[in-house]
């Protein structure tokens, strides 16, 4: 099973709009003809959709997207309205693939940069995991790990440490795809019985520079995407970058 993340693709209402480092709409028309030689049976997008929350961005990228020659499934990140993405296609919470179980979790705090679960939605992923023992995947759009950037973390999962807690119990949570960081990053959280994978992904649009202690474009970076194959005993990962 080949799935590929794409995410944070800023898209505006106008098709011509420019971006700090480029051209959001024909970026992401790149990726994703990037994307289809890659022949993934699954395509996630990890929020930040939109750049404008609007419903004619949601309706581009729906348009850009469709080209896609996989089913593919989005998230709301910081930047999105849920409604309006709801309006022009559908947010799931939960994909079944068969061997592996995708779980979409919302971190959107309304009006806000950061992310959160909240004890609410912390809750309903416990039960969630509770009901099926499959490998699971986790996506979200916030990184619930420190990458190393002092401005982006302070922007990340702000209940990070009960996040951890509630995936303590829960031994089939074997990955996690996160988008907002705009940059390739792979980490993992140790848990008491073994370890969680964390990846990043880098934006279709402009690259945040690693290691920044303050907001910085990396401008020698290129747009990408994460290739994830899935398999009975485990998975590989990758990302791969798109020549404009």
């Amino acid at each position: 099973m080949r799935l590929v993340q794409i995410s944070d693709c800023h898209l505006h209402a106008d098709p011509a709009a420019r971006a700090r480092a480029g051209f959001p709409l024909r970026q992401l028309e790149a990726v994703v003809a990037e994307v289809n030689r890659e022949r993934p049976d699954m395509v996630l997008v990890t929020g930040d959709i939109s750049n404008d929350e609007t419903p004619a961005s949601y309706q581009l990228a729906a348009r850009i997207l469709g080209r896609l020659a996989a089913p593919w499934f989005w998230l709301a990140g910081n930047h999105d309205d849920p409604a309006l993405m709801a309006e022009t296609r559908e947010l799931l919470d939960e994909l079944d693939i068969g061997a592996w179980r995708i779980l979409m979790l919302d971190t959107r705090v309304s009006g806000q940069a950061h992310g959160e679960l909240g004890p609410e939605r912390l809750a309903e992923l416990a039960a969630r995991l509770e009901e099926d023992d499959r490998p699971t995947l986790l996506a979200m759009h916030h990184p619930p790990l420190p990458v190393g950037s002092a401005w982006i973390d302070a922007l990340g999962l702000k209940d990070r440490e009960a996040f951890w807690q509630t995936l303590s119990a829960y031994r089939q949570v074997r990955a996690i795809l996160c988008g907002h960081i705009h940059q390739a990053f792979a980490s993992h959280q140790r848990l008491e019985d073994g370890e969680v994978a964390v990846f990043g992904c880098p934006s279709t649009t402009d690259q945040f520079l690693a290691g920044a202690e303050t907001f910085a474009i990396d401008e020698a970076s290129r747009p990408g995407y994460r290739v994830v194959d899935l398999g009975e005993e485990g998975f590989a990962t990758w990302v791969e970058r798109v020549d404009l």
